[in-house]
């Protein structure tokens, strides 16, 4: 549960860029942790809606024990909805970018920022498959810039991935981590660069292999869903997949593996029922 007492971050003046799925609830988390969040979307659906979105997401955790009610209205004001970037980003110690997944589009956000904040501010992205070296290959000043991937849907799922950018210094790094874990969050830095990240590629290849099950009418896809929800998904809950085959014994597993790896799926298209479906 959000605690009362939960002593404010070093960075409270912080703004978030791009308000959908992912923004909104990052704004959300923020705020909840005691920062004065600048809010600005392009969409003006999204900036409207912003206050009633983040309001449902509190009431549902209130009611689930996880949010103190009477803390409400306090996060709620700590959201300032801005007209435009400039009020959005005025102050701001650490910008949080969750615009759409367009390289070209957070390359030129990045180049406009900056233009419009303090060479100490901090540039994050939420982005789920670029490489910051590439985000900020043709800013000054690549050095305050990282990635800091967020799990959908933020203010539930604790994890961060944090990815620093060949030119990413390591005080950014460490201010952002440290700033994450003072919010109530788990940060993880990967030591290299690479696309898609640590989690996300594990999902990817999952989801192949899902989809090339279906396809194939091995099962259904509410039994394939109930399959791993009470199988890797009941154990993965407390043990991570290299734990798990660490207990197994690497023995009984490396045999597994060696007798499936050539049945796995290995396409690199999308999977058809996926693609039909789309």
């Amino acid at each position: 549960m959000t605690s009362k007492t939960t002593k404010k971050p070093a960075i409270v003046r912080v703004a978030v860029l791009g308000l959908g799925t992912m923004g909104h609830s990052i704004a959300q988390t923020l705020a909840s942790s005691g920062c004065r969040v600048g809010c600005y979307d392009t969409s003006a659906e999204a900036l409207e809606t912003l206050t009633d979105r983040v309001r449902t997401n509190l009431e549902q955790m209130s009611q689930a024990g996880l949010f103190y009610r009477d803390e409400l209205a306090p996060t709620l004001h700590r959201l300032k909805i801005c007209p435009d970037l400039e009020s959005a980003v005025s102050g701001a110690q650490l910008i949080v970018e969750a615009v759409r997944e367009d390289l070209e589009t957070k390359k030129s956000l990045f180049g406009h920022l900056e233009n419009l904040v303090s060479k100490t501010t901090i540039l994050t992205s939420n982005t789920s498959t670029f490489p910051m070296t590439e985000i900020s290959k043709d800013l000054q000043d690549p050095d305050r810039t990282i990635v800091t991937h967020w799990f959908n849907p933020p203010h539930i799922v604790p994890l961060v991935e944090v990815v620093p950018g060949k030119r990413t210094c390591e005080e950014t790094t460490r201010t952002t981590m440290n700033f994450l874990e003072e919010i109530g969050k788990i940060p993880i830095r990967l030591k290299k660069e690479i696309p898609g990240f640590l989690v996300n590629r594990i999902q990817a290849a999952v989801c192949r292999e899902v989809w090339d099950l279906l396809d194939r009418g091995i099962a259904n896809a509410d039994e394939i869903d109930l399959a791993i929800r009470t199988s890797m998904g009941f154990r993965l809950a407390a043990a991570g997949p290299l734990e798990i085959m660490d207990f197994a014994g690497l023995d009984i597993t490396g045999q597994v593996f060696g007798q499936l790896v050539q049945e796995i799926c290995s396409e690199q298209h999308l999977p058809a029922g996926m693609k039909k479906l789309i």
